[in-house]
């Protein structure tokens, strides 16, 4: 092997500075901006967000316990979730080069199936909840 591939010289690394310490408001500040900006851009929040709000006046109708909310508004936090990291998914992938773009395409499907998953697992969950309760009503009522 050719002797310039090793240069037995020392490098110097700068000192690394700690960082100062940010406030827990500022911390949660930033994060509800990243929520607004996030569903802000995207025309698929209000579908999910009309969708939520169905389900919550249902179960308010239909007096859901306590594990059927949880089971619920669980579902609706993992729809929501998983659409704002598609979201910043997008946002990365619109301000790289095009020759970026060209061999990490891929990841907006994957981002975009990582929806649709939460949003189908969300529907499955729904309708067991849904469905046990409607049952169960139409058991007393019939």
């Amino acid at each position: 092997m050719p002797a310039e591939w090793w240069d037995p010289t020392p490098v110097t690394v700068p000192p690394v500075r700690p960082k100062k310490a940010r406030r827990w408001r500022d911390k949660f500040r930033e994060a509800f901006r990243g929520v607004k900006l996030g569903v802000r851009g995207h025309s698929s929040f209000s579908v999910h967000f009309f969708f939520a709000a169905l389900v919550v006046a249902a179960a308010l109708v239909l007096e859901f316990d306590w594990v059927e909310w949880c089971l619920v508004l669980g579902c609706v936090g993992a729809v929501i979730t998983t659409e704002l990291v598609n979201s910043a998914i997008e946002t990365l992938f619109h301000g790289l080069d095009q020759e970026t773009k060209d061999r990490t395409c891929g990841c907006l499907d994957i981002a975009a199936g990582a929806v649709l998953v939460a949003s189908l697992t969300a529907a499955v969950v729904g309708l067991t909840v849904f469905g046990q309760k409607l049952l169960g009503l139409l058991r007393h009522t019939g």
